[in-house]
């Protein structure tokens, strides 16, 4: 007796609680179209015309600080002068106190953002988190002072300053800014986009609003506070104009930005040393913003989207 035997192929199926038998669906990403295809070349080739465009004035201004102070004007104009001159670089250091202009800067802008962060975390809490009364008429009276312009305010500062008795001290150079409106509005917007259910169950747990604010809000913010301090720091480090007027001892309290300008006197600007000092210049918060760059991009794109 023979028996038919019929191979059946194995279906890749997934089963259903009712019984129905589907296929399983395909994992992966579904291939791109050649529309999508252009659109996503057309996007790089738009991004790195983008970037090259502003890269130009830096690659132009390293070039710069490699040539002769006499080609920085030569017509017509070119990339490389008549001698690449390493020389610069090293010209600058003995060219005045260039070493201390870089390390009242880094002091005044680590020290500065550190108290900025202090500041703007705890009163981005207050405002954002906090009830009491009369907090959103506060809030709009501290947002105020954004629209008053800096340069409006050098005169009473300088005043303060002098009935403190701090010009020409590292405190002038790092409270007078310390306490701005910008920080605390950015943390705030953050804040109000945690979960407030998390600080509930942490008040159940009989967490107060101290231990709530660094055990819970604080480690969910690192991203915004990456970007407050990136933009803290940036500040504090290319201010000019306020330490160049409460400053009176530049070789003791200069700073980089009032260290650059140094290089331009009665008898003529050394271009090709002050294109050299402002290229090392920008070292440090370059490698600040590529250290921090995962930060940067997630805080970027989620501060200020929240709020309630």
């Amino acid at each position: 007796m023979s028996t038919d035997t019929t191979v059946v192929p194995a279906l890749t199926t997934t089963a259903v609680e009712d019984g129905h038998i589907e296929p399983e669906r395909r994992s992966g990403r579904e291939p791109m179209t050649a529309g999508g295809r252009v659109r996503l070349f057309v996007g790089h080739v738009f991004v790195y015309v983008a970037a090259a465009l502003f890269m130009l004035p830096l690659v132009y201004a390293f070039f710069s600080a490699l040539k002769p102070n006499g080609d920085m004007f030569a017509m017509p104009p070119s990339l490389f002068g008549s001698e690449i001159r390493w020389s610069n670089f090293a010209e600058v250091f003995a060219f005045g106190p260039f070493w201390t202009y870089i390390g009242n800067s880094i002091f005044t802008s680590v020290a500065g953002t550190i108290v900025v962060l202090i500041v703007s975390t705890t009163a981005g809490y207050a405002f954002g988190r906090l009830r009491w009364k009369g907090r959103d008429a506060v809030f709009v009276l501290f947002l105020a002072t954004l629209m008053v312009p800096a340069e409006v305010l050098v005169i009473p500062m300088f005043q303060v300053m002098q009935w403190f008795g701090w010009v020409d001290t590292y405190q002038a150079l790092i409270f007078p800014f310390a306490f701005t409106a910008f920080g605390t509005f950015l943390m705030r917007q953050f804040f109000r986009g945690i979960p407030y259910e998390l600080e509930e169950a942490a008040r159940v747990d009989g967490a107060g609003p101290v231990r709530s604010f660094l055990q819970i809000i604080l480690p969910l913010s690192t991203s915004a506070v990456a970007v407050l301090a990136v933009f803290t720091f940036l500040s504090f480090w290319n201010s000019y104009l306020w330490p160049l007027i409460v400053t009176v001892d530049y070789n003791a309290h200069g700073t980089l930005p009032v260290g650059l300008a140094s290089f331009s006197g009665l008898t003529g600007t050394r271009w090709d040393l002050q294109m050299a000092a402002s290229i090392i210049s920008m070292i440090p918060t370059t490698i600040l913003v590529i250290a921090l760059q995962k930060h940067l991009v997630k805080g970027i794109a989620m501060a200020g989207l929240g709020g309630r």
